[in-house]
């Protein structure tokens, strides 16, 4: 946030909004003109702040950030925003995405002198904007984004300077708002919404933001191509309030629902979501399907999302302790869990024998997307094909390894056919293998196959 007196606590609260972003740490830095105060720490928002905190963090200029790790650990060391100082000044990032060549750039900047804090990709761009030698920001900027290759939407602080870049791909979202005359960068719309700001646009794919006491000023200095935002986005990862790519994700999830109950119709009592991310499908595939809805499992709330966990054991605890069937209305039917995607497949096996333990008598399963069959470079942990359940196993395994009477996936044409955008607009990598921008530098094609 840029350019009002309560910036560090609208971060604060925006960063509640994004918490499903990334469970593992959070931070805010802030910036009064003279010096940069900061707090960051592992946990939730609500672990890692308090009002003390709050009140400690002075000025008209924030930069918040929740993580989740896809490149580097979960470690103290890699929690974000990070912040350099430098004879120019303070760098501090925000960074949401994957560099592709980010081994490739650190062996170089190794080799020349440079000294990492951190395994993040991250910290990669500070260095590049640090070594510049070019008294005008902006070219520093622009010349430091044209080495990177790979995913970014991000949001750089250069002491009074906010500056939201997002990639020529566009994977990552990002967007502008408003409040009381102050400047808002946010990962989704819902930030916006928590703190009663004013939507104003997308920054584009490729485009460059800077704001400073002049207001706001934009450049595009890549070459137009073409976009691969992530589908992903849509299907799982982004709150269904929010509108991303321009488009709300809530009518999204559940034109794929409906999409899904053409496709793969099933003879049962109820449909049951699973709770939240299946939940809109659900929504979509019952009114496409005549089959009544009722939400016979109930989430703890208090549980965080389980795909975006560090270890399996931790995943496994979590599904547990997460959601509770109602048996007394899954007693003796046939019902049809409908799920947002299989990644690993431990959660949904866990879940079904859960669901037969309460009394279902069938148990089938819709998945509104296609078998994710690929590891994803570009900011999902999708790190290998042997940690992808789709890779290993033929859709009738699949059946078989979580329990299922039934399992059907949305096909690739039937997701994009109900996608708001253009099909040739998305990265669909993880289901089909086509990388936009090739794997990362340094690893060889047979990570591909692990």
């Amino acid at each position: 946030m840029f350019g009002h007196k309560e910036a560090a606590r609208f971060t604060y609260l925006g960063l509640y909004a994004l918490q499903h972003r990334g469970e593992e740490s959070a931070g805010i830095f802030a910036f009064n003109g003279k010096k940069v105060s900061y707090h960051k720490g592992m946990g939730l928002v609500s672990d890692v702040f308090d009002e003390k905190t709050i009140k400690s963090l002075r000025g008209d200029v924030a930069l918040g950030h929740v993580r989740y790790s896809t490149t580097g650990s979960s470690h103290s060391s890699n929690v974000q925003p990070f912040l350099a100082s430098h004879k120019r000044g303070h760098i501090a990032i925000a960074h949401n995405g994957n560099l592709t060549n980010a081994r490739e750039l650190r062996q170089i900047l190794e080799e020349s002198g440079s000294i990492f804090q951190s395994t993040m990709d991250s910290e990669i761009i500070v260095h590049l904007l640090a070594r510049s030698k070019d008294k005008d920001y902006k070219k520093n900027v622009t010349n430091a984004l044209h080495e990177l290759e790979g995913a970014y939407s991000m949001i750089l602080m250069l002491d009074e300077i906010l500056i939201g870049a997002r990639d020529p791909y566009g994977w990552r979202p990002l967007c502008i708002g408003k409040l009381e005359g102050a400047y808002i960068l946010a990962s989704e719309t819902c930030a916006l919404d928590l703190i009663n700001a004013k939507y104003i646009r997308d920054v584009e794919p490729g485009e460059v933001v800077f704001i400073d006491r002049g207001g706001l000023q934009s450049i595009k200095p890549f070459p137009r191509t073409k976009h691969a935002s992530c589908i992903f986005e849509y299907i799982y990862f982004a709150r269904p309030d929010s509108n991303i790519f321009g488009k709300n994700v809530y009518l999204v999830r559940k034109a794929l629902g409906k999409q899904l109950a053409k496709e793969s119709p099933v003879k049962c009592d109820l449909v049951v979501p699973v709770p939240d991310s299946g939940t809109f499908a659900a929504i979509g595939f019952a009114e496409e399907s005549g089959i009544p809805l009722e939400m016979a499992v109930v989430r703890n709330h208090y549980i965080g999302r389980t795909f975006i966990q560090p270890s399996q054991f931790i995943r496994d605890f979590r599904v547990r302790v997460k959601l509770n069937p109602i048996k007394d209305v899954l007693k003796g039917k046939r019902i049809v869990i409908i799920e947002d995607s299989i990644v690993r497949g431990t959660t949904s096996r866990n879940r079904v024998r859960t669901l037969r333990e309460a009394g279902a008598k069938e148990i089938h399963m819709r998945v509104s997307c296609p078998p994710i069959r690929f590891p994803c470079f570009y900011g999902i942990d999708f790190p290998s094909k042997k940690e992808l359940i789709a890779s290993n196993k033929t859709i009738g395994e699949i059946k078989d390894f979580i329990g299922l009477d039934s399992l059907r996936y949305l096909s690739l044409d039937g997701m994009l056919k109900a996608m708001p955008l253009p099909k040739d607009e998305f990265c669909t990598s993880c289901f089909g293998g086509r990388y936009p921008v090739g794997p990362p530098k340094r690893i060889s094609k047979k990570m591909l196959e692990r």
